[in-house]
């Protein structure tokens, strides 16, 4: 069981009513959540952990995981509100306006830590939902306890806009973390905010440096590499034509874990002597799905039917 732990929010798109009024319409999402959406679809075994809502959109997050196949046994419910992004987008390119004051996902609470079944064998993390406290304290003590004994894996997915005036505790948060897991996926844009200027495989090795076995980037349109000690391999994007690019990165994390998972890689031991074919087949999953989330509105990721 790969259990994705982060935030689940609704996606306030951009649309055109039928009165051609601008408005927006919502969607489930949250780059943890897409992220556990997407393996479900793949026909990984995903289960999800959060803080989720008994309002309205609460359940709409919750049926949204039934229908993709992902376990929702760990949800930690409440009154408390639902996160909403409002999404702005300029030639597909998308930036958000977050409502997150003392929602059901920001104020989960370390003493809401689930007993984790002995069938899991990986933890993904990341998102906004390693930004903000109680809950960025939270995933962390989750990660922390489970880091020796199981795989965990982290995609900062860093939004600048989000972490204004708290870049100093949320830095070392991820530096804490990051030196935990065991496979670490960052955007060429998250890997020159941490990292600064540089080449990418270089910048990479300096993050191996810091404790993880592999790191995946992903560089936009071109495609993706994965950087270990010894290698480097680099699996070129499709082409297809973008619609927008939410929910883009969550799916590449999907696939590259499904793939793994497909591999029998998904263990201590497994991570640490990973093949050139079983990155390879991790990254062309990982760049497979994501192409097809690009190539329609929202974070939509593909059953695995459909590649």
């Amino acid at each position: 069981m790969i259990l994705s732990c982060g935030e689940a929010l609704i996606d306030m798109l951009p649309r055109t009513s039928t009165a051609g009024e601008p408005c927006f319409a919502p969607y489930a999402g949250g780059a943890v959540f897409n992220t556990a959406i997407a393996l479900g679809r793949l026909g990984a075994p995903s289960a999800f952990f959060s803080g989720v809502s008994n309002d309205m959109l609460g359940e709409i997050l919750a049926d949204t995981l039934t229908a993709s196949k992902v376990d929702t046994r760990y949800l930690a419910r409440s009154d408390r509100p639902t996160t909403v992004a409002f999404v702005k987008l300029v030639n597909g390119q998308a930036t958000y306006a977050f409502y997150d004051e003392a929602t059901a996902g920001r104020m989960l609470s370390i003493d809401q830590l689930p007993d984790l079944s002995a069938d899991t064998s990986t933890l993904f993390f990341g998102g906004i939902s390693l930004v903000n406290d109680p809950a960025a304290s939270t995933y962390e003590a989750l990660q922390a306890r489970e880091s020796s004994m199981r795989v965990t894996m982290i995609d900062p997915n860093i939004r600048p806009g989000f972490i204004a005036g708290k870049e100093v505790e949320y830095r070392a948060r991820i530096e804490r973390m990051v030196a935990r897991a065991d496979i670490v996926k960052l955007s060429d844009e998250d890997l020159h905010w941490l990292e600064g200027q540089g080449d990418l495989t270089n910048l990479a090795r300096g993050i191996l440096a810091k404790g993880p076995k592999v790191v995946f980037v992903t560089e936009g349109a071109s495609g993706a590499r994965a950087v270990t000690s010894t290698q480097d391999i680099f699996v070129a994007a499709q082409k297809v034509t973008v619609v927008d690019t939410v929910g883009a990165g969550d799916t590449f994390n999907a696939g590259v874990l499904a793939a793994l998972h497909q591999a029998g890689a998904l263990s201590k031991a497994g991570v640490t002597s990973l093949s050139d074919a079983a990155l390879t087949s991790a990254l062309t999953l990982g760049t497979r799905a994501a192409a097809v989330t690009v190539s329609r509105a929202g974070a939509n990721p593909p059953w695995i039917a459909e590649l």
